[in-house]
């Protein structure tokens, strides 16, 4: 069940043309549960697909964790992953980034409270997505500690759940006072009793938000295929993904978090 090319195979994630050449793997962070990741990005594989010629199967992970597991080595063909990922990647394995949703990321704290006051001790723990998830943790925790000032004994009081689903679903019904997530994520959070509980009471700064971004064992003429089928993508799944439109991006334009990254460290607090 580790993957969900497997877990969910009875909605035949592999589609596409059929040929003697080996499947693409496009890999998807999952941010959100498997169902609603895969109702968002399978008409995607399914476009990439039709306009490359290739048949490219959408794949996510259980948790964050794996994603990052999977990305270190190299899994995927091309993936949307968040601006750390993209750095580390970059790093490990050559990963280009090639496009990007117009508009920036900010991290978000959600609370069933209204207002989130820094001098007041946090004695709960704090729901994160995962220990690298970007925005929703690294600068959450970054931002609180260092412009906020929140003095918090984070040994016990951290708690990872896998998803930004999960950390909403948890805050709003009682298992944390606090959560951190992303404005797209919770937009897009449509438990109506539970959306309906929670307040945004912090925003992180913005920075350039998650990458699509190709390995380098795709040949330069499949990687122009693959720039036109993104570029080509309908209106219709693009409004599903909660996107406005894609810009084109290089390796450059993450460089804002490279600087950042030295800043984000999980070390002291675990």
């Amino acid at each position: 069940m580790r993957r969900l090319a497997g877990l969910l195979c009875l909605f035949a994630l592999a589609v596409g043309p059929v040929g003697a050449q080996p499947k693409l793997i496009f890999g998807v962070v999952p941010q959100q549960s498997p169902l609603k990741l895969y109702q968002n990005w399978q008409p995607v594989a399914e476009h990439l697909s039709e306009v490359t010629g290739r048949e490219v199967v959408f794949e996510t992970e259980k948790s964050i964790a794996e994603f990052e597991t999977q990305l270190a080595k190299g899994r995927y063909d091309l993936a949307y992953m968040n601006p750390y990922h993209y750095v580390v990647a970059h790093e490990q394995q050559g990963y280009q980034a090639r496009f990007r949703r117009a508009g920036k990321i900010r991290g978000i704290l959600v609370s069933t409270r209204t207002a989130f006051n820094p001098e007041e001790p946090i004695t709960r723990p704090v729901l994160f997505p995962s220990p690298n998830a970007f925005a929703a943790t690294l600068l959450i925790k970054y931002e609180l500690l260092a412009k906020q000032g929140v003095s918090l004994e984070y040994r016990n009081l951290v708690k990872y759940v896998n998803s930004h689903d999960s950390v909403y679903k948890g805050v709003a019904r009682g298992v944390s006072d606090f959560g951190g997530g992303v404005e797209r994520t919770f937009r897009t959070f449509d438990e109506g009793a539970d959306k309906g509980k929670l307040h945004i009471v912090y925003r992180t700064d913005p920075y350039p938000s998650h990458p699509i971004a190709y390995h380098p064992r795709l040949a330069p003429s499949l990687q122009a295929r693959f720039d036109q089928a993104w570029q080509t993508l309908p209106s219709s799944v693009m409004e599903n993904l909660g996107f406005k439109r894609l810009l084109t991006v290089g390796d450059a334009n993450y460089d804002s978090i490279r600087a950042l990254r030295r800043h984000l460290s999980t070390a002291p607090i675990k």
